[in-house]
């Protein structure tokens, strides 16, 4: 068998196994087999008619395997990209997705470019957001806050692997560690699916860590504890940024109005829904 037919053949497997169209499939086949055979793409398109060895075949049938019985990519591969960066991923970390590039690019418009600040990543599991924004703002002192020690060593993996030396990974449970430390900005990607939602049970949310996605009957568990607790822990005109449901936004600007926040509003994703809800702390 050549590249190419083995090629057509994963992709005929994963599509039918997860009902995927042919080019999300192909996209996924291709991505395997240079993950597999350490090659890249122009590789392949290059040696499409090149006999396969066994060797070959066999590691692209193991990664087949598993992606058919729906392990997502990222787990398989080891790997994410995020904000033009690529990040180390585990099972124990949730998959960093383009949507909480929003909740990057929003506070990076409130960090000035050459000023020192103080922000704090909540939850920061495999450290996508918190790295991102310290190597975007190499000048600021980034705290970057996770409660899993499994996905706190993923975190500082990435830090290190980045460069990202203005990160401080520490281990804890929201706020409980910072003592009366204060910040510029706070941003948060916190649990926010309702415990009973049946998407938990399908797609990649199967293998993802339940902690770092369900927070009680509403989903808002964790995000009422973070937009309650914050106020103490920003400067004055400080922002609070935080990433929740596309069903939330109208819950969440409740939850910050409560709180006294200002110029609370909500920010929509690609797709037009809400995705991002921001209020400043009046001080």
């Amino acid at each position: 068998m050549d590249v190419i037919r083995l090629l057509d053949e994963a992709t005929l497997q994963i599509g039918t196994a997860l009902g995927l169209e042919k080019r999300e499939a192909r996209i996924e086949a291709r991505a395997l087999a240079c993950h597999a055979w350490q090659v890249d793409g122009a590789w392949l398109i290059a040696h499409d008619t090149d006999p396969v060895t066994p060797t070959q075949q066999h590691a692209i049938e193991c990664m087949v395997a598993r992606r058919k019985a729906g392990e997502p990519v990222a787990y398989i591969l080891g790997e994410r990209e995020f904000f033009g960066l690529t990040f180390a991923v585990t099972p124990a970390v949730l998959i960093p997705r383009p949507d909480t590039e929003l909740l990057v690019d929003a506070a990076l418009q409130r960090l000035p470019e050459h000023t020192p600040c103080r922000i704090l990543d909540l939850g920061t599991g495999s450290g996508a957001v918190a790295i991102t924004l310290a190597r975007e703002r190499p000048m600021a002192e980034v705290v970057a806050v996770e409660a899993s020690a499994e996905a706190l060593t993923v975190a500082q993996a990435n830090a290190r692997q980045l460069g990202a030396d203005n990160v401080n990974c520490v281990s804890g449970n929201w706020f409980s560690e910072l003592g009366v430390k204060k910040f510029d900005i706070i941003v948060a990607n916190p649990p926010y699916i309702p415990a009973a939602d049946p998407h938990l049970e399908t797609g990649d949310l199967r293998f993802e860590p339940l902690s770092a996605l369900a927070a009680g009957p509403a989903g808002l568990d964790d995000l009422g504890v973070i937009i309650a607790a914050a106020p103490a822990h920003l400067v004055p005109e400080g922002w609070l940024l935080v990433e929740h449901g596309w069903n939330q936004g109208a819950d969440c600007r409740a939850l910050f109005e409560i709180r006294g926040y200002s110029e609370v509003h909500t920010l929509r994703d690609l797709a037009g829904q809400e995705r991002v809800t921001l209020g400043r702390h009046s001080g």
